[in-house]
């Protein structure tokens, strides 16, 4: 065996230098590093407010405090997200509603290009174009807006609320035909391409002032749109205002997920504290800076095409998108648990699929809605509470839900049993939280 020469040798001193260094430095970091993934001493987990049915207060205090910044699953892991639908979970009634009859009376919906009615969404009917170009094709130019808030306007103004509303002209003709049910709802999509030839800041300030109207006006409140009638007020819900101000401050990512239309759905999720940039509504393309006819796409569906909105299976592609920043077609699909929302909240049929893929606890606000309570009720692995309307709840249902007959609803319309993700039926079932 030969000896080591003099420069390994000090190679060799330098090596085991540095070695016990790092050693010591890792022995005086893991400590720190260690109480970094730990929650402080002194972290304080956010307490919710009274106001709910049953054991739901709890549950929904479990979730803060296993997720939040001080729960012992959080450290070291993403910010968890939370979805929220918007009209009647957050608030009661409908902002897009609200909207809706703000531009009728004060004739801000602009006659399409060449009077034609078709131009404003692909699945309105001939019947339907018909009696829009009869009863408002008199008022205005191409591109002009209509004076739907005048005597002479009224019949149009009836005519566009009796399509908006019904999904029917005024003489019962259907108005809307041709769409996936699990992707879009005509109506819903057809007033944010009403909106058409405005800017965003523009319809921003038109959803404010009716925001304004709306709050202030007492509960209970009709106003006059055309020659009838329509809601006139909105409440923000304190509970779900004070769940989402504790979930933020819990360190939670919360979103809003809604079928009214972007700039609308904005305006309104500032008061409970979301900035727009937490929003997905429905989403026109522009042109020159102005909104058109046209909505944005999602995962394999572009741009333009008009077949999905956030509704439905809609809601899971723009959760995907623009949350978890799934792009294609994938967008449209189930993500492993890693990328999914840990909680959802909704009330409607709409919201079911991304209620489904909340991982740890979903929030249903009874409306008596068939698919979205046999799911609810059958809660098959745990994870679903009930809690009826804040404001004027809805009576108990008196009827089992349909469940194992015609609950769900296909993707041509077509009624069917509501399965579990097993395949298995949901049996029908009986309402018990209202």
């Amino acid at each position: 065996m030969t000896r080591p020469s003099t420069a390994r040798r000090l190679r060799a001193a330098a090596a085991a230098a540095t070695t016990a260094t790092t050693l010591a430095t890792l022995a005086m970091t893991a400590p720190a590093a260690e109480a970094a993934r730990r929650p402080a001493a002194h972290c304080a987990t956010p307490r919710l407010a009274a106001g709910w049915y049953g054991d739901n207060q709890a549950r929904l205090q479990q979730l803060i405090d296993r997720h939040g910044d001080c729960g012992p699953h959080r450290p070291g892991r993403a910010r968890p997200v939370a979805v929220f639908d918007w009209d009647n979970t957050v608030v009661k009634n409908d902002v897009g509603d609200a909207t809706m009859f703000w531009l009728l009376r004060n004739g801000r919906i602009r006659q399409p290009a060449g009077g034609d009615w078709t131009t404003t969404s692909r699945h309105l009917t001939p019947p339907a174009a018909h009696a829009l170009a009869t009863a408002c094709g008199p008022l205005a130019r191409p591109g002009a807006p209509l004076p739907t808030g005048t005597p002479e306007g009224a019949a149009c103004a009836d005519e566009l609320n009796a399509v908006y509303g019904t999904a029917a002209t005024r003489t019962g003709a259907a108005a809307f035909a041709g769409w996936d049910r699990r992707t879009t709802e005509p109506g819903y999509a057809w007033l944010a391409q009403l909106m058409q030839g405005w800017t965003a800041s523009e319809i921003r300030g038109f959803a404010a002032a009716a925001r304004t109207e709306n709050l202030t006006a007492p509960i209970g409140t009709r106003q006059q749109v055309g020659t009838g009638t329509a809601t006139g007020w909105v409440r923000y819900y304190d509970q779900q205002r004070d769940l989402i101000a504790n979930l933020r401050r819990a360190g939670f990512d919360v979103w809003i997920s809604s079928a009214s239309p972007q700039p609308v759905v904005e305006v309104w999720a500032q008061g409970a504290g979301i900035d727009a940039r937490h929003v997905i509504g429905i989403r026109n393309t522009t042109r020159g800076g102005t909104l058109t006819a046209h909505l944005q796409g999602c995962g394999s569906v572009p741009d333009g095409a008009d077949t999905l909105i956030p509704y439905i299976d809609g809601k899971r592609c723009w959760i995907n998108k623009e949350v978890f920043r799934v792009r294609g077609r994938a967008a449209g699909e189930v993500q492993p648990a890693a990328r999914r929302q840990v909680f959802a909240a909704g009330d409607s049929d709409t919201d079911v699929t991304f209620l489904r893929d909340a991982t740890a606890l979903r929030l249903v606000v009874n409306r008596n809605k068939n698919e979205l309570m046999c799911r609810a009720y059958d809660n098959s692995d745990g994870r679903w509470i009930v809690n009826p309307m804040f404001i004027e709840p809805k009576p108990r249902r008196t009827s089992p839900y349909p469940c194992s007959t015609t609950g769900h609803t296909d993707h041509d319309g077509t009624p069917g049993s509501v399965r579990r993700d097993d395949g298995g039926v949901i049996p029908d079932q009986t309402d018990t939280v209202h």
